[in-house]
């Protein structure tokens, strides 16, 4: 089959490798589209802790093809989707149940081999089924479930005013499902006004056009938009920017809460006045991908509570996906990327 194969950062190759066979407890599943994100990104680089050789990917639906010994869950044909987090479940944390914290946390894409291929091999359990749903909205189901598992750490109080810095693919599932989730107003904050055209188009309530450069000004458009005038009870930075994650602080409202929520450098530093956090009782969380959040994530996905309309942008062969990886780098005109096998 072909698949997309890295030796080493920023080398790879479209080359043939063995069509991987479904042993015992697995399904093979051919793979219908690949959603690429800026973590593929940050893997293209060396980041994340990516691990070398390695076939990238961590978005995608496809039909089941092959059902090793043992399989019950699934029949042939079925479109499904993959969960591409593994943890070890004999750690500290995962003996607590804090399953998101294992320390031996694997990641299919980035130290398992992931789906940028034709077919790809996985224990049933990573696997869920979206039979019915649109492939262009089933595509979503692994950001949809990282924004989902954003909400359930957010833990929104009834009532509560949102800002989400972001208005990417993740950034505008999330900022739906925090709507859905209880805040009584949503805003999203962006530089790009087609993106935040998008985010007008899925019923988002404010929209505000950034800056990044202008620090000042973007304290003072986002908080003129709040609902109060004096900012959000919560805001989140989903753009992976630290001079956006900077300003964070200063637009929450006293006794608010700030998510981390986008993918920096491990070196890179975000910086807030300790005094000022003390002061007003501002919490900072941080929301790493997902582990138990696809189920809800894909029940979102069907009853429309998460939509993904004119989200998906750009299409590439995986013959193309040099093309794709330029793209979604560098062409402003990009929302979501997709590979077809």
């Amino acid at each position: 089959m072909k698949a997309v194969v890295y030796d080493a950062p920023r080398s790879y190759a479209v080359t043939d490798v063995p069509t991987p066979e479904a042993g015992a407890g697995e399904v093979r599943i051919k793979l219908d589209q690949i959603g690429m994100c800026g973590t593929d990104l940050h893997i293209h680089e060396g980041d994340f802790n990516a691990v070398f050789p390695l076939i990238p990917g961590h978005e995608a639906v496809g039909v089941v093809d092959r059902l090793g010994a043992g399989v019950t869950r699934f029949r042939l044909g079925e479109q499904v989707t993959i969960n591409p987090n593994v943890h070890c479940g004999t750690c500290d944390y995962c003996r607590a149940g804090r399953l998101i914290l294992c320390a031996n946390l694997k990641g299919c894409g980035s130290n398992f081999p992931g789906f940028f291929a034709e077919y790809v091999t996985v224990p049933e359990n990573l696997v869920f089924s979206v039979d019915g749903l649109p492939k262009d909205t089933a595509v979503f189901a692994e950001p949809a479930a990282c924004a989902m598992h954003g909400l359930e750490t957010l833990q929104v109080r009834p009532g509560a005013s949102a800002l989400v810095f972001g208005a990417g693919p993740t950034g505008l599932l999330l900022a739906q499902l925090i709507a859905s989730g209880g805040a009584s107003s949503v805003t999203v904050a962006a530089p790009s006004r087609f993106k935040l055209d998008t985010a007008s188009s899925l019923r988002i309530d404010r929209t505000v056009q950034i800056d990044r450069a202008d620090r000042a000004g973007n304290i003072a458009r986002v908080r003129d938009a709040s609902p109060s005038g004096d900012g959000y009870d919560v805001v989140v930075e989903a753009t992976g920017s630290t001079a956006v994650a900077d300003i964070c602080v200063p637009v929450t409202r006293n006794g608010g809460t700030v998510m981390i929520y986008g993918v920096t450098r491990a070196d890179e530093v975000v910086t807030f006045h300790p005094f000022d956090v003390f002061r007003r009782e501002i919490t900072i969380k941080g929301s790493f991908a997902e582990i138990t959040s696809f189920g809800a994530a894909i029940a979102s996905l069907r009853t429309g509570r998460a939509r993904t309309d004119g989200i998906i942008t750009h299409r590439f062969a995986l013959d193309d996906y040099g093309k794709a990886l330029d793209a979604l780098a560098t062409d402003p005109s990009v929302h979501k990327v997709v590979l077809v096998p």
